[in-house]
């Protein structure tokens, strides 16, 4: 539609033009007026002319679609330019002015905006064959599946030409096998390239996609080139045979074993520690000799990672608010069941009570390991978000550990050290000062260096965390006070947490948290892998495993029924309360970290009956993740959908992290309120003004037809 009359910014023709009593001039670049699906209704109108009066036919086009509403303004626009005015903003005389409420740009986009992805609307690739290749997941899905659908119709149609032609029209789809490849895939985020011929050999979903192969090749390769050069190193260990080479091939194992265990929804460390008792007990490993303190050197490591995780994962802001609740839960529950351990091991087991409260230190440990997934699934489909419980339960955990490691390391050096009374007596307030007094020092420092506008910031923020909590593990340890160091990690961690977030960084994007997952990714095989290989089957005593069995079960319902008992007043219905106590009887990370330790300390002048204590706190520390840990997240998993209370709109976690895993700071809840797929703008003083303001412009548009 084009419009024939020269009119002005505030609609009237304009009075320069010259008028000669016939048809009003024109303008001689036409400007077009594009509608989304108009519904015209001819109608005689006046519009005014040169004089003022004048009759035209017009058309009146009323809009479907509700336009936005622009502001009537004394200026002219620049026509002169291009043909182009207000509505564009590239040539907006103030780009800080927004036109309305609903308009499509406003002040605020000349910061950070929603942008979108970098995939829309790319410039197409120049390679035909390329460009034919890259697919979006469903059009790939789609045709991949009309194929295999297409060759079985045939195939029926061959053998059988009497019958339904339309029954096996999605047999593909409603296959089982169909339901089983899905399984062993995700979703593919971005598009896709693939060769031309990968369809034909490896067809959907029956085989990965080229994406995933061409993942594993690389990390093949690079694993082939690494152990290439640590042979040339190393030599005689990393060949195969040698005790590196072991470790290796252990850790790969144990890594495919979580996988295929993952498909069933339990935790991948059970497939790892699965894995980790099979290669001992058939004989493919040997991690004894000298080549333990390889393995001793790895669980410290793997234990920095496990608690500057749980330091991060705190969220800051929600445990200042509810901090009571959060030391409540998180310290009696755990004294109750290291307690009723200690008591129960210490007269059916035979221990001596020293061995036993080391024992039931290392037991009452709960493992994020095993909770977040499952709340993360259960937060997934809507359930327990209004009252933040996800929330409450992690950090609740987090608490828990650090007591757990900081106990453990206290009674640890009172056991193993040869000092005076003294020396043992100052174990517990130096432990315990000196880990928060290094912890906020060294939070402060990660703070101020580097500086937070640092193109290398992340990295080194990393680096400095991670190196300062293995400093003060090995250096607790050195001076004799171990309990301080676990403590210095968490607090070291939670402290940075808190000045990062108060600097700008979104406590829901951590970067530095991101990291930290990657290094659990590389460490989390390791650690349950070495540790399912410390059980040898044929040496367990089977009067240790019943009774040490009873023990862990009768502990943690003992836990259960005093966590639902002291949560009064913490705004949890009864339902509740039994979930958030159910959540925290799985044992993994703690146990495994720990359990082998106490052995490790022994030397060659230790008693037999010392190492046998040893080794019964090591088997009860792997039994209890065998026994909880599966049990636990299949009772998370299935009480949660009886127990908590489901939101209206389920939550939608996808793009929230760098990493695809699930993970501790995807179920942090800041808000409480059901979110909004897409909320509102906030409106702001001169929006609402502008708003008010253009409330009487009628949603129409003229075209004039002279």
């Amino acid at each position: 539609l084009s419009q024939s009359h020269k009119m002005t910014a505030t609609g009237e023709p304009d009075s320069s033009a010259p008028n000669t009593g016939g048809p009003p001039a024109t303008i001689t670049t036409p400007t077009t007026i594009l509608a989304p699906s108009p519904v015209p209704v001819h109608s005689d109108v006046p519009m005014p002319g040169a004089n003022g009066s004048g009759n035209h036919k017009s058309t009146i086009v009323i809009e479907n679609q509700p336009k936005r509403r622009v502001s009537i303004i004394s200026d002219p626009p620049m026509i002169g330019g291009g043909g182009v005015g207000y509505d564009n903003p590239a040539y907006e005389q103030n780009p800080r002015r927004k036109i309305s409420q609903t308009s499509t740009h406003s002040h605020t986009d000349i910061g950070p905006a929603r942008r979108k992805s970098i995939l829309k609307d790319t410039v197409p690739h120049d390679n035909d064959s390329d460009r034919v290749s890259t697919h979006s997941y469903e059009n790939y899905r789609q045709n991949a599946l009309d194929v295999l659908n297409a060759k079985y119709n045939g195939h029926q149609m061959g053998h059988n030409s009497v019958g339904d032609s339309n029954g096996g029209a999605n047999y593909v789809e409603e296959s089982w096998m169909y339901t089983f490849c899905l399984k062993c895939r995700g979703d593919e985020p971005t598009a896709s390239w693939e060769p031309p011929f990968w369809q034909k050999i490896f067809p959907y979903p029956l085989c990965p996609t080229f994406r995933t192969v061409s993942r594993l090749i690389s990390l093949i390769l690079i694993g082939l080139l690494i152990w290439i050069t640590a042979f040339v190193i190393i030599g005689d260990s990393a060949a195969p045979g040698g005790q590196l080479f072991g470790l290796v091939v252990l850790t790969v194992a144990a890594n495919f074993g979580g996988y295929l265990i993952s498909l069933t929804t339990l935790p991948r460390l059970i497939g790892m520690l699965m894995v980790g008792i099979l290669f001992q007990n058939v004989g493919w490993v040997d991690l004894d000799g000298d080549f333990s303190k390889v393995t001793a050197h790895l669980r410290k490591f793997a234990l920095t990672i496990i608690l500057t995780r749980a330091g991060l994962e705190m969220e800051p802001e929600a445990f200042k608010k509810v901090y009571k609740t959060i030391l409540k839960l998180g310290i009696i529950p755990w004294c109750v069941e290291a307690v009723v351990m200690a008591v129960m091991s210490h007269f059916l087991l035979d221990l001596p009570w020293i061995w036993a409260f080391l024992l039931g230190s290392i037991i009452a440990a709960v493992s994020p390991a095993v909770v977040v997934p499952c709340l993360f699934r259960l937060r997934t489909k809507g359930y327990g978000v209004a009252k933040g419980i996800p929330t409450l339960v992690v950090a609740v955990a987090g608490v828990d550990d650090a007591l757990s490691v900081a106990i453990f390391g206290i009674i640890s050096t009172v056991m193993f050290s040869d000092k005076g009374l003294g020396y043992q007596i100052a174990q517990a307030p130096v432990c315990i000062l000196g880990g928060l007094a290094f912890g906020v020092i060294w939070g402060s420092l990660a703070r101020i260096f580097p500086e937070k506008g640092d193109a290398y910031v992340v990295p080194l923020r990393t680096l400095l965390l991670f190196t300062g909590g293995l400093m003060a593990i090995y250096g607790s340890e050195d001076l004799g006070f171990e309990g301080a160091g676990p403590l210095a990690v968490v607090f070291s961690a939670f402290v940075s947490n808190l000045f990062w977030c108060k600097d700008g960084w979104d406590v829901e994007d951590n970067p530095v948290s991101t990291a930290f997952e990657i290094f659990w990714m590389i460490f989390e095989p390791i650690l349950f892998g070495i540790t399912g290989a410390t059980i040898k089957i044929r040496e367990l005593d089977s009067h240790t495993v019943s009774i040490g069995a009873a023990c862990i079960f009768t502990g943690a319902i003992i836990r259960i029924l005093t966590t639902a008992g002291i949560a009064i007043g913490d705004r949890l219905n009864t339902k509740e309360k039994f979930f958030v106590a159910l959540s925290w009887m799985a044992k993994a990370t703690v146990q495994a970290a720990l359990g082998p330790v106490a052995l490790k300390h022994l030397d060659e002048n230790a008693t037999d009956e010392e190492r046998n204590y040893a080794n019964i706190v090591q088997t009860i520390c792997v039994f209890s993740i065998v026994l909880t840990a599966p049990l636990g997240a299949i009772l998370i998993s299935v009480s949660g959908t009886k127990l908590l209370t489901k939101t209206k709109q389920p939550q939608d976690l996808s793009g929230w992290r760098r990493s695809h895993r699930p993970s501790i700071r995807d179920i942090s809840i800041i808000d409480e309120e059901e979110e909004r797929e897409d909320p509102e703008i906030p409106e702001d003083k001169e929006t609402h003004d502008n708003t008010l303001n253009n409330a009487h412009i009628p949603t129409i548009s003229y075209t004039y037809n002279t």
